[in-house]
């Protein structure tokens, strides 16, 4: 047995597998709405097709062309990106001072900057680990052996590499003594200082002083030589100053190697080059103005100065040691090195920037993550050559051999890995509008032989599934790519598809065509606001910049990390011909095992309902747009009330009474308010990024609030103070509907609703009723007859009134036929056991189940009263066994009482034998009672059949006397006949 590596990945528990029979398959809403209750638990389930059911594969792979997306995998977890942005940022500070970061290696393993960062700031920061000697402490949180002197290593590293970086993010660089700041008549910017004073957050070191450092030998910038650059001095030509031209992007490779490009060699001291994200630099010309420089000059002696002595330090003021003085490439201020905080020894190679232009570099925002479209346009022929190659590179092994256990841990193992950076390409989001379903349908450039017809209209076909009837969505006017119309994914070995929940939190169903597996794991519904949390509190810093980040399906994160915080987490491999159905709210990710090609598609059922208005809630928090309007769906269907089931009528009505009560709320509160203007506004008739609110993004319908002074610009009425800044009594409150148009619809859906409503509350009363209260089963088959005459679809509540009417049927049947105790009448003739035959306990089990029932039985209570009937048997019978000498009768009478019970009574063959036993010690007593009748036949008779009776004392004693007396009457016998022989 192989032995598990603590990090190795740990798969979670499988999700549901479904395999339908033809008949449970033929209707996809109803198999899934049975289905419902075990897979949501989950979040996922597998549903594997009758084996007969495969569609044919209608895209040409030749003609099918598509651009990938680039995955670079360790960008793709939260944990590791956000190390790497870490990375990026102190390769980018270093750089802008003209020094290249070099990552060190510590105990053979590079060093992790960002958790010795991290620790250090959680221990209070540099000058309180250094005091309390907690390097030691830290080294072995990082998962080093103490007693290896590794502390004092990883003190060198931080003190050369990060310390410098976080006295900047403090501020500490920025301060400059008084007097040079008066001299120079510099003063500090206050955006500047805000914009680092923001750059503090996250690392506090409060404890850092300007006269602190003074002690405290300076520490040494990385890769900085003697002599390496000269220092710069500023020339005055023309009363002009000039500048060195050049920007500091033009030769900075990126932070990330990028496979097949750049892959950064070990340097020989085991130092490994981090280069950073090219990123401008912003550069000002400088612009001379006379006015600018009076009071520069006007302190300047009548006698031209030499123009090195202009060039002064602007923290001491002082332009000595010219060797030691820099001049920033960014702005021209001058500096010694060894008024920097920190001091450096020597002076940098390449490019340097002063501490206000650092601050102003690094205080630019990073840009949102997401994934970059790849260069090249590939059919599925070439891309699927591209991906076995790969696969087949990577693991030195056919496509066909990898096992799928090796691809998943390799998989987990390379987004967590920050050295490795392997890159991957992903064909995502295909419009199947515009390239074509893999599925078959009417009309379409694949030709469909006459056997595979039966394709074109099935349910399961993902062009038919989203918009059959019993998905509410086909009540949205506008096709929605990717939620009605279905989206195409081409896969390669690792690519992946990040943690998400579908758009309005619907349901979706993914096909496999064809291909090698695609790895998926879930959560369920329940526990979506568990799982974000736990990412929230892991990696605070991308959805600091990136609130929405888990709906742009750009971050995983390692199932076992959400599973060890207590997050449920299920996985499945779904193979070629295998549908993947997830259910609302239930976030879910995944990787492709190889080459493959998937169709998915969203639907949503009725009981979604109550969750989608939920979500658009929640989007309008989260300033998200939606990709329909939920409002103008429910109107939709309320103009159709006529024609909708009287399930969806009454799950309509139930949002509908949600919806006008919060319009009715939000319009009156907009009037106390002081908007004047009202007017009718067809918005079903604009696009939806044309009536969005300009706050939330909410799509608007029923209601919206404008301004003249912002033509083309509305919000929605939560956010009506958020329009401009004009009186409210300019605003105008547009409205689709008046309230006393919402009203007749809400009640047109009702009387629709009501039919089903009504049922549907008799039922629950009936079904939930108590004790006296229940009714009987007459009630349970009239509801029932009802639901089927009135065409009431199939529901849980009808599924659950069906289950207890089968249940109290099959518990009346069992419950008479106990009563009628028609198996008992063998017991007269016999002495078999029913295989059947109840137990005394399993029949009491049996009556308390018949009063937990739904309804009530009228054999419940005569049952009750059987058992106690038997339980009253059993207690004489007991008694009767224990009496040393009981009559014939009394145990007669106790047989002949159970033959009513149709029962397993272990009593009964110690009676019949008590009965035998009775019945010989009578006949013996009788025949002992009259001895000169008593013959030695008769004598020998009853031995003999005393001798067949089970052993008891009382027939032993009475064996004995009989043998006794036989054998003095033989003796006797034997006597008289001698003595007539005799005579």
């Amino acid at each position: 047995m192989s032995l598990h590596r603590a990090d190795e990945f740990k798969p979670p528990p499988e999700c549901p597998v479904f395999e339908p029979s033809w008949e449970e398959f033929r209707d996809p809403y109803a198999f899934i709405n049975k289905i419902r209750p075990i897979a949501e638990k989950t979040g996922i389930c597998k549903v594997r097709p009758p084996p007969d059911w495969q569609p044919p594969f209608a895209c040409d792979i030749d003609k099918l062309h598509f651009v990938p997306r680039i995955q670079r995998l360790n960008e793709l977890e939260a944990q590791t990106r956000v190390k790497l942005n870490f990375l990026d940022q102190i390769a980018k500070f270093w750089d802008l001072q003209g020094c290249t970061l070099k990552i060190p290696h510590v105990e053979r393993k590079i060093l992790d900057l960002y958790q010795l960062n991290k620790l250090v700031a959680d221990e209070g920061g540099f000058d309180i680990v250094c005091q309390d000697r907690r390097w030691t402490k830290i080294a072995i949180q990082m998962g080093f052996s103490p007693g290896k002197a590794v502390g004092s290593h990883l003190r060198g590293h931080y003190e050369k590499i990060l310390y410098p970086y976080n006295l900047f993010q403090s501020g500490t660089n920025l301060l400059a003594p008084d007097p040079a700041s008066k001299l120079m008549r510099l003063e500090a910017d206050p955006d500047l200082e805000q914009c680092v004073q923001k750059l503090v957050q996250p690392v506090e070191s409060p404890d850092i002083k300007v006269q602190n450092l003074a002690p405290r030998p300076p520490a040494p910038a990385p890769d900085s030589s003697p002599g390496a650059r000269r220092a710069k001095r500023m020339k005055c030509e023309a009363a002009c100053v000039k500048t060195e031209p050049g920007e500091v992007g033009d030769s900075r490779p990126n932070l990330r190697r990028r496979m097949g490009s750049f892959v950064a060699k070990p340097e020989p001291d085991k130092l490994i080059p981090v280069p950073v994200k090219q990123e401008p630099v912003e550069f000002k010309e400088p612009i001379m103005e006379p006015d600018k420089f009076k009071p520069r000059y006007k302190m300047v002696p009548p006698v031209p100065p030499s123009p090195v002595d202009l060039v002064v330090c602007l923290v001491c003021g002082s332009g000595g040691d010219e060797d030691r003085l820099l001049l920033c490439d960014g702005c021209d201020d001058s500096y010694h090195t060894f008024c920097l905080i920190p001091p450096l020894h020597d002076v940098p190679r390449g490019d340097w920037r002063c501490p206000k232009c650092l601050a102003q570099e690094c205080c630019k925002p990073h840009e949102a993550f997401g994934f970059e479209q790849a260069h090249r346009d590939y059919s599925l022929r070439a891309f699927g050559q591209m991906a076995d190659a790969f696969k087949s590179d990577y693991f030195n092994m056919p496509v066909h051999m990898v096992p799928m256990e090796l691809v998943e841990k390799e998989f987990w193992r390379l987004v967590g890995a920050i050295e490795e950076d392997v890159t991957v390409e992903y064909g995502a989001d295909i419009a199947s509008k515009e390239f074509g379903s893999g599925f078959p349908i009417p009309n379409g450039k694949f030709k469909v032989s006459p056997a595979d017809e039966k394709y074109l209209q099935c349910g399961w076909n993902l062009n038919n599934l989203a918009m059959m009837n019993p998905s509410v969505l086909t009540h949205v006017t506008a096709d929605i790519c990717g939620m009605t119309l279905p989206w195409l994914y081409v896969g390669m070995c690792f690519s992946s598809f990040c943690w998400h929940i579908e758009d309005h939190w619907s349901y979706s169903i993914n096909y496999l065509h064809w291909g090698e597996p695609k790895t998926w794991y879930g959560a369920p519904g329940f526990a979506a606001e568990q799982l974000e949390e736990v990412m929230k509190k892991l990696a605070p810093e991308l959805f600091e910049s990136q609130p929405d980040l888990l709906h742009q399906l750009v971050t995983i994160m390692n199932p076992n990390t959400l599973m060890a915080y207590g997050v449920p987490i299920y996985r499945t491999n779904q193979c070629a011909g295998e549908f993947v159905v997830t259910f609302p709210r239930a976030y879910h990710s995944g990787f492709n095992q190889g080459f493959n090609f998937a169709e998915a598609v969203n639907f949503c059922t009725v009981d979604w309902m109550p969750l989608g208005r939920q979500c658009v809630d929640h989007y309008r928090l989260l300033h998200r747009y939606n990709v329909f309007s939920h409002d103008e769906m429910v109107c939709n269907m309320a103009r159709k009330a006529a024609t909708l089931s009287v399930v969806l009528a009454s799950a309509v009505h139930k949002d509908m009474v949600l919806m006008v009560k919060e319009e009715q709320e939000l319009r009156d509160k907009v009037k106390k308010l002081g908007v004047l203007h009202f007017q009718e506004a067809k918005y079903d008739h604009l696009q939806d990024d044309e009536r969005q609110c300009a706050i939330c993004r909410t799509t608007c319908y029923l209601s919206a609030v404008t301004c003249p002074c912002s033509p083309g610009v509305l919000v929605c009425l939560y956010h009506i103070n958020g329009l401009c800044s004009c009186p409210l009594s300019n605003y105008t409150l547009n409205y689709r509907y008046t309230m006393d148009d919402l009203f007749p619809m809400m009640n047109a859906v009702k009387l629709r609703a009501e039919l089903y409503d009504d049922w549907a509350s008799r039922v629950t009363e009936t079904l939930e009723a108590k004790l006296e209260k229940k009714k009987g089963l007459p009630v349970f088959r009239s509801l029932l007859t009802e639901s089927e005459s009135k065409l009431f679809p199939d529901s849980d509540l009808m599924r659950r009134l069906r289950l207890v009417l089968q249940d109290a049927e099959k518990c009346a049947s069992v419950a008479q036929q106990l009563l009628n105790g028609k198996k008992q009448t063998r017991y007269r003739c016999g002495t078999g056991k029913s295989r059947s035959q109840l137990t005394v306990e399993e029949l009491s089990s049996f009556v308390r189940q018949l009063y937990n029932l739904s309804c009530s039985l009228p054999q419940a209570p005569m049952l009750k009263e059987l058992l106690n009937r038997i339980e009253d048997f059993q207690q004489h019978s007991e008694k009767v066994l224990a009496d040393e000498a009981p009559s014939v009768a009394e145990i007669q009478s106790l047989l002949d009482v159970s033959f009513d019970f149709d029962v397993d009574l272990p009593e009964l063959p110690q009676l019949r034998q008590r009965l035998e036993q009775a019945r010989w010690l009578e006949g013996v007593q009788q025949a002992s009672a009259q001895p000169a009748t008593l013959t030695l036949e008769a004598m020998r008779r009853l031995i003999d059949q005393g001798v067949g009776l089970a052993p008891h004392w009382s027939v032993e004693m009475a064996m004995a006397r009989l043998q006794e007396q036989l054998t003095q009457s033989e003796h006797w016998e034997d006597k008289a006949s001698s003595l007539l022989k005799a005579s």
